[in-house]
């Protein structure tokens, strides 16, 4: 009841400051046209299996029109905070920080202000906590296993580390309270920050903006993902086409002409609908690192391999094009640069033409390449300490609520290594540990990161998995025909007619 009666606060709070649903486009964002800033288009709404609170369409929504006004009066910027706070504004006028720390600092600031805030009713509106990557500890980090993966995290919480260190001493002057001068205050603002601002042109943190903050992700269509790759790999698009690229990857905008951020269906839905807003075109671990969740079914993941080391002088492809598309097929820039690896040296400048272009050089190349990315795919998932099936049964056990540490010891422990290494982490072995004893907020936590990691890797490996089968169909699919070839070759040259192949 009290989060019914804080969400409610807030909804009359948004409409006093001018947001607006309605689909006219002309209407006057003055709060007395309405009695709530939602109805005409949207509702909020929750979705157990797509993003939990979200935003519903209740009528038919065409794409491309107009849906929610954010004015600008009420974007939560470091220059609204710092406007009406003279203090902040003088103390952060005489450090150097980066614009996100300024924004970090300025919301932290404000969240100390308690109900004195005028931002107030918006802050209830917050996560307590989020599942960034910079918010994992060293076990949640390991559980990811993926090198690459294990980098990023651990790059994003040094990152956030050093970021924290380098204000303290601002925090200090503002007299902050110990709570949120602490690390972990730090990484929930600097989380609140990279999940849920949205871009402005005036400042590069971005900004916050209330009910339009909503919406949940949706990931770019594959069309959308395959113009994308072509982009990258530099097939003939100028300028002026990927500016239009980049243009249908967002759903919000702020516009001059409303001096309001302004949200666009971006198809069409109908009523009952969730409606969607897609941030751009990101892997499941860049979902992971920025926002703190991953999608079942994302059309941008991708999966990296090492390559050969003589690889990368062999063309100009940058080497986030050298991917495994999410359904395991090989990239386009992935599958070309590997062809004119598989050539003689002494034939790759005069058939490298053929291979930029996409097509293959000749049979026996074409094998070659697929067979080494089977063999290469097997030996990254061999050098995991789990497979798939270990990883899913894994998560099969932690789709159960854990209540008790009982209920945790009696599952995790034995089943593997990893998760006996969760158990003891956590403290959950011990004398005076167990019984019916309830499992502490971080311990849930700690459940829930490891549950991502673990289904991050599942789908990584996935991934390589699906491009073994694709080139090892591939393999036996050439294998077959060179076959039937020699077959029908000889039977030509014994029987002097062609066989009759049906």
């Amino acid at each position: 009841m009290e989060e019914a009666s804080k969400l409610e606060h807030f909804m009359d709070w948004a409409t006093t400051l001018g947001v607006s649903d309605s689909p006219d486009d002309n209407q006057n964002l003055n709060h007395l046209d309405s009695p709530c800033c939602l109805g005409k288009s949207l509702t909020i709404s929750y979705f157990p299996n797509a993003g939990g609170r979200g935003l519903c369409a209740v009528r038919d929504l065409q794409k491309g029109q107009l849906i929610l006004r954010v004015p600008k009066s009420a974007l939560m910027t470091s220059q609204t905070l710092m406007m009406n706070d003279h203090k902040l504004s003088i103390s952060i006028s005489k450090f150097s920080l980066s614009s996100t720390q300024i924004l970090t600092v300025a919301l932290l600031n404000e969240l100390g202000k308690g109900k004195c805030s005028s931002w107030y009713p918006y802050l209830t509106q917050f996560p307590s906590n989020y599942d960034i990557l910079a918010s994992f500890d060293q076990f949640e980090i390991q559980a990811l296993q993926l090198d690459d993966a294990v980098w990023a995290a651990e790059k994003a919480l040094e990152k956030t580390k050093m970021e924290w260190e380098s204000a303290t001493v601002i925090m200090e002057e503002l007299l902050f309270k110990p709570h949120y001068m602490s690390f972990k205050a730090w990484i929930w603002a600097s989380a609140s920050i990279s999940s849920r601002t949205m871009h402005v042109p005036w400042d590069a943190a971005g900004c916050f903006c209330p009910v339009g903050d909503f919406f949940n992700y949706a990931a770019p269509d594959e069309e959308q993902v395959v113009s994308e790759e072509f982009r990258d790999d530099g097939m003939g698009v100028d300028g002026e086409q990927m500016d239009d690229m980049s243009a249908r990857l967002t759903d919000g905008v702020f516009e001059d002409e409303y001096d309001a951020y302004c949200f666009y269906a971006r198809t069409n839905y109908k009523k009952g609908d969730q409606v969607l807003l897609s941030y751009g075109t990101y892997t499941n671990l860049e979902l992971l690192e920025h926002y703190g969740f991953i999608l079942n079914s994302n059309p941008n993941d991708k999966a990296y391999i090492p390559l050969p080391p003589n690889l990368h002088s062999l063309h100009s492809w940058p080497k986030d094009s050298l991917y495994i598309h999410h359904n395991g097929t090989p990239s386009f820039a992935l599958l070309a640069s590997m062809r004119l690896w598989a050539t003689p040296t002494h034939l790759q400048k005069s058939i490298r033409y053929i291979a930029y272009s996409g097509s293959s050089i000749s049979t026996e190349n074409e094998i070659i390449v697929m067979e080494w990315l089977v063999k290469k795919c097997n030996q990254v998932l061999k050098n995991l300490s789990t497979s798939i099936e270990e990883d899913e049964v894994l998560l099969s056990v932690m789709e159960k609520e854990f209540e008790s540490v009982m209920e945790v010891k009696n599952v995790l422990l034995g089943l593997t290594g990893e998760s006996c290494e969760f158990v003891k982490v956590n403290g959950l072995v011990g004398d005076g540990i167990g019984g019916e004893m309830g499992l502490t907020k971080k311990t849930k936590r700690s459940l829930d990161k490891w549950k991502l990691a673990i289904s991050w890797r599942v789908k990584y490996k996935r991934m390589l998995h699906d491009c073994i089968l694709y080139c090892t169909k591939f393999v036996l699919v050439i294998g077959n025909y060179i076959d039937v070839l020699k077959l029908y070759t000889f039977h030509q040259k014994e029987v002097g007619f062609p066989l009759q192949l049906t």
